[in-house]
């Protein structure tokens, strides 16, 4: 083909444009209290300018906003004015973001920045880094157009319809979570002992009734003065709290769900001692979702963040198998018993590997020992 294979990302890469806005909006926090952080990014993306907020207390959803749509602060009068309540103007957000925009022509030069963005999407490129996703590289084959990229950390490739479909689901949970009405008083950390204790017995349906409020608030919570200098203890309460969280959501059959809530473990997690157990939470819920290439990187994160090895490495092993990485599911299985897995656990496994490696696998465990 004509165009290049490869088309860095470095040059229209839109990580943190939602927060150098806010260095500059001086009503910026308030306005994402109310109306919700990604939602306020989701009107700048839209150009719907809000001008007015008639605040409901008792209410929220009942919270009229006022605002314009492509006209300018000096051009514009009561005409162009448009009121909603909340919950109507979040609909309205997410609709004008659902609505199709073609795939742009392919670009014909790395250098060609506008036909790359066309290509990909604005819309997109801004949305992207709303949910953790940094854009490293596009790649265009006769396959098709795919996206190499980072999300929370984790390396993941898609195809770039896939992406964009990817994208707006996440938007679309977003409203699915503010529609449910969940607010900034529902996080409770008294409710941790009776989550673990239903986390314990298996009881999904209880964690997500006792937790579910918690994602919406706590997404907020994150870029505020009270969350970034919250004490080690409670960001690691909060952790674990939503890794039960997307633990049960996965169990029921909401991956979405559950990928979302752990990434936003991940980041209360930090470097804390709960990180090793939220990054083997998230890779679980990716296998279970069929989706071991994108488990692998976070079931590794979990193994270097020393994370209990009788249940990553099989994990591990499992992703790789999937993937037809056999040696290294070999590695794995190896971690595992020095962690003191039982055989039982690994026994599948090490027959899967044994039948495809054969003779060589004689020659191939010194090596991994």
């Amino acid at each position: 083909m004509d165009t290049p294979a490869l088309f860095p990302m470095d040059a229209i890469r839109t990580d943190g444009w939602f927060e150098r806005i806010g260095e500059s909006v001086g009503s910026f926090q308030a306005l994402c209290d109310i109306v919700g952080e990604r939602f306020f990014a989701f009107s700048m993306i839209t150009g719907a300018r809000i001008t007015a907020l008639t605040v409901d207390r008792r209410n929220p959803d009942s919270t009229l906003v006022d605002f314009v749509v492509g006209v300018s602060e000096e051009e514009a009068t009561s005409a162009d004015t448009q009121r909603l309540t909340l919950a109507d103007f979040r609909r309205r957000l997410v609709s004008a973001l659902m609505a199709e925009e073609p795939i742009g022509p392919i670009p014909q030069r790395a250098t060609d920045t506008e036909a790359i963005q066309l290509h990909i999407g604005v819309r997109y490129l801004l949305l992207a880094p709303l949910y953790g996703y940094s854009m490293e590289e596009l790649r265009i084959s006769d396959e098709g157009s795919e996206l190499r990229l980072l999300h929370d950390g984790i390396e993941e490739v898609y195809a770039l319809a896939t992406f964009r479909m990817r994208v707006l689901a996440h938007v679309r949970e977003d409203l699915d979570r503010a529609s449910r009405g969940a607010s900034r008083g529902a996080i409770d950390l008294s409710r941790m002992p009776e989550a673990e204790a239903a986390a314990e017995r298996d009881d999904h349906n209880t964690v997500i009734e006792l937790l579910a409020a918690w994602p919406a608030p706590l997404t907020i919570f994150l870029r505020t003065p009270e969350g970034q200098t919250a004490t080690p203890d409670t960001r690691n309460s909060i952790a674990r709290g939503l890794g039960l969280l997307g633990t049960a959501c996965a169990a029921v059959g909401d991956v979405g769900q559950a990928e979302e809530v752990l990434r936003l473990a991940i980041q209360y997690a930090g470097d804390g001692p709960n990180a090793g157990d939220i990054y083997s939470r998230l890779g679980d819920a990716l296998l279970g979702d069929d989706r071991a290439g994108e488990a692998i990187g976070a079931l590794r994160r979990a193994a270097n963040l020393r994370s209990d090895g009788t249940l990553v490495w099989p994990k591990l092993a499992e992703a790789f198998i999937s993937r037809g990485r056999y040696a290294a599911a070999w590695g794995a299985l190896i971690e595992a018993r020095e962690a003191g897995c039982e055989a039982a656990v690994l026994f599948k496994s090490e027959e899967a590997v044994k039948k495809h490696l054969g003779a060589s696998l004689d020659a191939l465990t010194p090596l991994l020992g």
